[in-house]
């Protein structure tokens, strides 16, 4: 298991530091937590920030809704 050092402001580890007492968990249990709640959402972002940049540079195929519907036979 790594470890991974990271500055917060007082305000947000004071809030931290509360949950952890209150649940009775270590905090970094918490912080742990919010990675792994957050780093699929993160992971998404960047992806679809990275597709938009190649459909604006012409190096990713778009499809209108006609080309979708004809192409997998859909009526109208």
């Amino acid at each position: 298991m790594s470890v991974i050092t990271a500055r917060i402001d007082d305000e947000l580890e004071s809030r931290l530091a509360n949950l952890a007492k209150s649940a009775d968990r270590k905090k970094s249990y918490f912080v742990r937590k919010a990675i792994e709640m957050s780093i699929e959402d993160l992971e998404d972002i960047y992806e679809a920030e990275a597709t938009v940049l190649r459909v604006r540079e012409g190096k990713e195929k778009t499809y209108s809704l006609t080309e979708v519907r004809q192409e997998l036979d859909l009526a109208d």
